[in-house]
């Protein structure tokens, strides 16, 4: 007698949300099972995979990120060329060099840059600020205003400025709102009931309830991610349905594995080797884990993952 296999698809789905206009578009979520069980059901939309410019990327020196972008000195530039990556779904702009404790950048120049993406790239865009609140607050509602109608998404609306965010990025422009939380269900729960609760439609919500780079308290993340995708479609909760994004590539590429020189951890090998291990395996746990899309650096990093998912869905 042959094996016959119990499948388990739920009622219930993830919500899908569309990023970017036109042929580039591309969609996150939409799952009705657990991450890539695709003996269960068919996967709808494939995990997507964003690619990080920083405004502070000519600081960046890892041999394979200074080759790939050689010759580009903008975010513009720079965009176009990650736009070609293989791999690449959408595009990340990180405006760190906004924060007030950092280099100021004023806000007007970061606009003008995420105008001059868009004008360079019809890739889907996400938009990360400096993490300065106050900063943000302004900066978001400023560039959501320039994008108008490109369906940007937002990272991110806290609870501390949730209602300034989902007002003037969700209900002001129209654009997609992020809701980041730290590795807690019931606070990545409260903070989308208080986001639709301002009128922020649930389809317009993208969560990063928090991650980490491997090695670094991840256990946390995971669990995060495997209780709020089973209270999604086990127990049919509407208010934890939202698809997950995960900027890895900002925690990756900060620890002492991916920062220390050969010369102070000769036994540690290549340093651009393994931040780009320290990369890709913090995106495939996210991945397995229940993340819709991640945020990612590296090409090499990139062409990994992306084949990851091509040969599990």
């Amino acid at each position: 007698m042959s094996f016959v296999p119990k499948k388990q698809a739920y009622s219930a789905r993830i919500n899908t949300v569309t990023l970017g206009t036109g042929d580039k578009a591309t969609v996150i979520g939409g799952q009705n099972v657990l991450p890539f069980y695709t003996f269960d059901a068919p996967i709808e939309n494939a995990p997507k995979i964003g690619v990080e410019i920083s405004d502070n990327a000519a600081s960046w020196t890892a041999p394979g990120l200074v080759e790939f972008y050689a010759g580009c000195t903008t975010m513009a530039e720079r965009a176009a060329k990650a736009a070609a990556m293989p791999g690449a779904d959408f595009i990340a702009l990180n405006f760190e060099s906004a924060d007030p404790n950092g280099a100021n950048r004023p806000t007007a120049e970061c606009v003008a840059d995420a105008v001059a993406v868009a004008a360079a790239t019809d890739m889907p865009l996400v938009v990360m600020g400096c993490k300065n609140m106050e900063k943000d607050g302004e900066l978001f509602t400023k560039i959501a205003e320039a994008l108008q109608g490109k369906n940007v998404l937002f990272m991110s609306a806290k609870n501390e400025d949730y209602k300034t965010v989902g007002a003037s990025v969700g209900l002001a422009y129209g654009q997609k709102v992020g809701a980041e939380t730290a590795d807690d269900i019931n606070l990545a729960k409260q903070l989308n009931i208080m986001l639709k609760g301002v009128g922020v439609k649930a389809e317009s919500i993208v969560m990063n309830i928090g991650t980490a780079a491997v090695g670094y308290g991840y256990e946390y993340v995971a669990s995060t991610l495997d209780r709020v995708r089973a209270a999604a479609l086990a127990q049919s909760d509407a208010d934890l349905q939202m698809p997950i994004i995960a900027p890895v590539s900002t925690d990756t590429w900060g620890v002492k594995e991916s920062v220390a020189t050969e010369e102070d951890a000769p036994e540690w090998g290549d340093m651009e080797q393994r931040a780009i291990g320290m990369e890709v395996s913090t995106a495939a746990a996210n991945l397995t884990g229940g993340a819709d899309a991640v945020i990612m650096r590296h090409p090499a990093a990139v062409a990994t993952i992306k084949k990851f998912i091509n040969e599990l869905i």
